[in-house]
């Protein structure tokens, strides 16, 4: 495998460990055989009013293959321990025929090559190359300038990549080709997600550094890396300022967030008898309007269930239906199993980490500094070169 830099080019761009999966369950099987159970499962396509159910390969294996088809179906479903489904391995299949992971011997048999034999051992070489080919890195860096984003955040920047590295143009499967690859990068722990937004982990910043130390040289992956590192400082001030604030600052902080989250009525509570309530409020759910009540804690270390069931208790007090506790520091499992206790009204719980994302996100107690980036348009350049080279061509006959 060469260190070139290959095109993007896989849309349906599998996970790493399913392909380490398939490699070992392909490796000695015709691949006519692989080719034809796949095709056996594409070609059935059922419609509308009539569906096919894919979700049991126990059952669907054995009713709709036949002969091999079946046999390596079965392969695939039972030695991966009923993870990987069948029907959906096409991507993987591509993958892996694209870089000559697997190559046939004069049979047709599929075996190891070199490099699928190393990128089983996870060879550190030959998966950059390969995370290079469709785009990680890059993706990586685009996510190395944002402490938080949603993938539509993220689609402007890959958008434009993309265009310039593969043939890929329909929003359709720009998307698909982000939602895979953030996949991918979430389960080898260079990328964390939390709900529907992802941030670059620390292995993540690491997996840059290895780049650069490979003799990968970008300057634009310097700039990136930079700012990551700056807003990295930035919200570790972010989070001592938030343990030293005074507790009457604090629950204002608590208030102004509220209101930039959309609450209306936001009123922080007297410094007493408000039977552990901070802040009061209403939200908009649908059509209802629902008051809500915030409890603050201005904490280092874990919340108790003790705290979340006096809020509880207090929600009749305040003609509230549901809760909020809002602490710097952490909950425990105790807490966090009782804030969704069957029957009993639900507590929000919102940790030091995710109030720091809240506050990035509504622009709280941080500001946002845009980061302008000047390229030089090169298709601009050989459109008008393309142009003026036609026009003397044009003139010479």
């Amino acid at each position: 495998m060469t260190d070139r830099v290959y095109r993007v080019r896989t849309p349906i761009f599998p996970t790493y460990s399913e392909v380490k999966h398939l490699l070992r369950i392909f490796a000695g099987v015709a691949k006519t055989e692989v080719l034809r159970m796949i095709q056996s499962v594409g070609e059935q396509t059922g419609t509308p009013q009539d569906p096919v159910d894919w979700t049991d390969p126990d059952v669907w294996i054995d009713e709709r293959l036949t002969e091999s088809s079946r046999e390596v179906a079965k392969r695939v479903w039972l030695e991966s321990d009923k993870q990987l489904n069948p029907r959906h391995i096409y991507g993987s299949y591509l993958f892996i025929n694209r870089y000559k992971l697997l190559q046939t011997d004069g049979e047709g048999i599929y075996v190891l090559s070199e490099d699928g034999e190393r990128f089983l051992e996870d060879n550190g070489r030959v998966v950059v190359v390969l995370d290079r080919a469709e785009g990680l890195d890059e993706l990586l860096s685009i996510l190395a300038t944002k402490q938080r984003a949603m993938r539509r955040d993220l689609l402007p920047e890959w958008s434009a990549f993309l265009k310039e590295n593969s043939k890929f143009g329909t929003a359709s499967t720009i998307k698909e080709t982000l939602r895979r690859r953030l996949l991918n990068l979430v389960e080898r722990g260079y990328v964390d997600r939390l709900g529907n937004s992802y941030s670059i982990s620390k292995r993540g910043i690491q997996y840059l550094d290895r780049l650069q130390e490979s003799g990968v040289s970008d300057p634009r992956r310097d700039v990136t890396r930079a700012v990551s590192g700056y807003n990295q400082a930035q919200r570790e001030e972010l989070r001592q300022r938030l343990e030293s604030m005074d507790p009457v600052l604090f629950e204002g902080l608590i208030r102004d967030l509220l209101e930039a989250m959309g609450y209306e009525d936001v009123q922080v509570t007297k410094q007493s008898g408000d039977k552990g309530v901070d802040v009061t409020g209403t939200v908009q759910l649908g059509i209802s309007s629902v008051s809500e009540v915030v409890q603050v804690k201005r904490h280092k270390g874990s919340i108790g269930r003790p705290v979340l069931d006096q809020l509880r208790g207090a929600l009749p007090y305040h003609k509230a239906i549901r809760g909020t506790i809002i602490t710097t520091g952490a909950f425990s499992k105790g807490c966090e199993q009782a804030a969704l206790f069957p029957g009993a009204a639900p507590i929000t719980l919102i940790d030091g980490q995710r109030l720091m994302d809240l506050l990035e996100e509504h622009d709280v107690g941080v500001q946002r500094r845009e980061v302008v980036l000047i390229e030089v348009d090169e298709k601009y350049f050989d459109a008008t070169e393309t142009a003026v080279a036609d026009e003397d061509n044009s003139a010479d006959g």
